[in-house]
């Protein structure tokens, strides 16, 4: 067992978890607010169990997926507006919560939870998918492209995951307003992809032949 990966995969999530209920719970001004702990269940849970599969069964993959450290300073600008998005979306909620200013209905909470959780599913496809998976920007040594399955349909299928991940998530949290805020995400998303195709073109293999084979980056006939 790899201990290192171990103890970097568990503090990494334990400090996830407490740095998301800070961002709830500290403006909601009380732990008694049944979205945010709704949320952190449909978020906290699959990705526990996520991180034991990859860590038993590609603990390389589990790596990549660990390292945050962006080296393209384009990207560095899309994380850092990227984070600000998500840190006022989540301070937001808590707000909203806090002071009543708009419930949704029980229908739209329960809908956005069952897709939130549909696309964490197909996340995870996406990472049995393409083991060379990293959350930065960059080509690692012997890298092929992956053109079949989602990559088939899509070029990049773990942005569609994540852009309705992200939408779902203020409506998980009982929150309007985090998801007029969320919705500047897929605006960020535009601007990495466009970056992350430059590199893959220069530096990857049959890149530039891929994206002649499949025309959608995020959406089949629409994006």
């Amino acid at each position: 067992m790899d201990k290192e990966l171990f103890f970097q995969a568990i503090s990494k999530f334990f400090l996830g978890l407490i740095i998301i209920i800070l961002l709830l719970f500290i403006p909601a001004g009380t732990l008694n607010y049944p979205n945010g702990w709704l949320f952190i269940a449909l978020l906290f849970i699959p990705m526990f169990i996520a991180g034991i599969i990859m860590f038993i069964k590609s603990p390389a993959l589990l790596k990549r997926r660990l390292n945050a450290k962006e080296e393209e300073n384009e990207q560095k600008i899309v994380i850092l507006i990227s984070g600000a998005i998500f840190l006022f979306a989540f301070i937001v909620a808590g707000l909203n919560f806090r002071f009543g200013w708009i419930k949704l209905p029980q229908t739209i909470i329960m809908i956005a939870s069952i897709i939130f959780l549909l696309s964490y599913i197909m996340y995870g496809e996406v990472l049995r998918e393409n083991m060379y998976l990293s959350r930065t920007v960059e080509v690692t040594e012997n890298q092929k492209v992956i053109d079949s399955g989602l990559y088939g349909l899509v070029r990049h299928p773990m942005y569609t995951s994540t852009i309705f991940l992200f939408l779902s998530m203020p409506l998980v949290l009982d929150s309007l307003f985090s998801f007029i805020i969320m919705l500047t995400y897929p605006i960020i998303i535009f601007f990495r992809i466009r970056n992350e195709e430059k590199v893959l073109e220069n530096e990857l293999e049959g890149y530039s032949e891929y994206k002649e084979k499949v025309k959608y980056k995020i959406i089949p006939f629409i994006w």
